[in-house]
């Protein structure tokens, strides 16, 4: 790929996240310095020894995991505008599949890069128009008949993916998804430690594949 392509990028890239950073940063100061209430150093720090380390983890994982499939552009972008896991990858994995592209190519790059700055797009259009008319359309999304149909988004936009890399490798996905279901009946509490768990399912698919290569199989 076209390196001052790349060098730009990266440039760009690394000034949006630390803009982004510093306006999350700047919200509770703000609101601080506006109504005069700042908090004590000792509950912030008791209530960042809780949630801090797992964000961490999880983010230095989804760097790893996620960079070579969005690529370098699409993965700056999915970062600064968030929903990654939900939105920017289905999206960016499901356009290369139609696109019939492979990620770390240039053509993927290209096209991951398209599918995230669209799915940012439409996501905001969304927000605003459900920010516009919430009130109108909250005894409706508060209603229990949809309540089960919110809970099972996430469910079904990995599944629907899942199906149409699953059909075509399922000879390697056998292991990997017989371990993880195994793992979360076993110990159903690690629901909330998913993303955790991504670079774990990766070993092990790449440790069956290995093994089932060697074998002949695949």
């Amino acid at each position: 790929m076209n390196s001052n392509y790349m060098k730009e990028t990266d440039r760009l890239g690394k000034i949006w996240i630390w803009t982004a950073a510093v306006i999350i940063m700047m919200v509770p100061v703000v609101i601080c310095l506006r109504y005069n209430a700042w908090p004590e150093l000792s509950g912030v720090l008791k209530g960042l020894l809780g949630v801090a380390p797992i964000y961490w983890t999880v983010g230095a994982i989804e760097v790893i995991t996620y960079t070579p499939m969005l690529g370098v552009g699409g993965t700056y972008l999915a970062f600064v505008t968030g929903n990654l896991t939900s939105l920017k990858a289905p999206s960016a994995l499901t356009a290369m599949e139609n696109a019939d592209v492979k990620p770390g190519t240039e053509e993927g790059e290209v096209i991951s890069t398209i599918a995230i700055a669209v799915s940012s797009i439409v996501t905001t259009l969304v927000l605003v128009a459900g920010v516009c008319v919430l009130a109108m359309i909250t005894p409706i999304l508060n209603s229990p008949v949809l309540a089960p149909a919110f809970d099972n988004i996430l469910p079904a936009l990995f599944g629907g993916l899942a199906v149409v890399y699953v059909s075509k490798n399922w000879k390697l996905a056998i292991v990997p998804l017989v371990f993880m279901v195994a793992l979360f009946l076993a110990v159903p509490s690690l629901a909330s430690s998913v993303g955790v768990l991504v670079p774990v399912g990766v070993l092990v698919a790449l440790g069956a594949a290995r093994v089932m290569y060697k074998k002949g199989w695949v």
